[in-house]
C-alpha cells in the first residue's frame, strides 16, 4: 500500500483528526507522511504524529518536544543538513535516512489502538518492502518496535525490545532499539542525550562497516 493522504481507514482517528482541525484550522490534520531518502540505508520509526508537532507541521517529529534530540543527534552523526527541523518550508535534507510512524495518524492521547495499529502496518510493510538496500531501522519505543515485527511476519517472543538491543531480523534488515524520545522519557532521564547517542555510534558503525 502507498502512502495515502486521505487515507480514513480508521473512523476514531479520521474523526478526531476532524474535530482537532476544526479548532486547529492552520494545522495539518491529516496522515503524515514519511520523511527523507526515497532508498534509505537508515529508517526510523517513531510511534504516532503529535498533536502539536508532526500533527501541525506535516513532517515527523517536527515542531514538537520529542523531535529536539532527535534531529540534533541525526545531525551530530552525519545524517541531517540542520539540527533543528522547524517546518516543511525549511530547507533540512536528511542523508541515507527516512524517519516515518508506525501510524501515520495522530490518535486521541497519544495512544492509537491494537486495530489501528495492525491498519496502518500495511503502509510500514510496503515502506519497507520498497528498499532495496541492506537496511538498518532503529524502533523509537516498543510499540514502533512491535509495528516493525508485525510488518515482516515475526514473533515479537523472538525479539524483546530492550533500549540499544541489536536484532537480525532478516539477511537484509537489522532492528535496533531505543526508547522513544519524548519529553516524558528525557525529562525523567529514562533516555538520556549519551543514551541515545550510544544507540546512533552503534548504528552508525554498522553502516561503515
Amino acid at each position: 500500500m502507498q502512502f495515502d493522504l486521505n487515507c480514513k481507514q480508521c473512523p476514531r482517528l479520521a474523526n478526531f483528526l476532524d474535530k482537532v482541525s476544526q479548532s486547529n484550522p492552520d494545522y495539518h490534520c491529516r496522515p503524515v507522511a514519511p520523511f527523507g531518502a526515497i532508498n534509505p540505508q537508515f529508517l526510523i520509526v517513531g510511534l504516532a504524529p503529535g498533536m502539536h508537532g508532526a500533527n501541525r507541521t506535516g513532517r515527523p517529529f517536527t515542531g514538537d518536544y520529542a523531535g529536539i534530540l532527535l534531529y540534533q543527534t541525526l545531525n551530530k552523526f552525519g545524517f541531517s543538513s540542520s539540527s533543528e527541523s522547524i517546518s516543511l518550508k525549511d530547507e533540512l535534507q536528511l542523508y541515507g535516512v527516512r524517519i516515518t510512524n508506525a501510524v501515520k495518524c495522530l490518535p486521541p492521547e497519544n495512544k492509537p489502538t491494537t486495530h489501528e495499529i495492525k491498519q496502518c502496518n500495511n503502509y510500514l510493510a510496503s515502506e519497507i518492502k520498497q528498499i532495496n538496500n541492506k537496511l538498518i531501522i532503529l524502533a523509537l519505543g516498543k510499540i514502533a518496535h512491535e509495528a516493525v515485527l508485525m510488518s515482516q511476519h515475526l514473533t515479537k517472543n523472538h525479539f524483546k525490545f530492550s533500549h540499544g538491543a541489536r536484532h537480525m531480523i532478516s539477511d537484509k534488515q537489522i532492528l535496533y532499539d531505543s526508547y522513544h524520545c519524548s519529553r516524558y522519557n528525557t525529562q525523567t532521564k529514562r533516555l538520556t542525550q549519551s543514551m541515545f547517542e550510544d544507540v546512533f555510534f552503534k548504528i552508525k558503525r554498522e553502516m561503515e562497516n
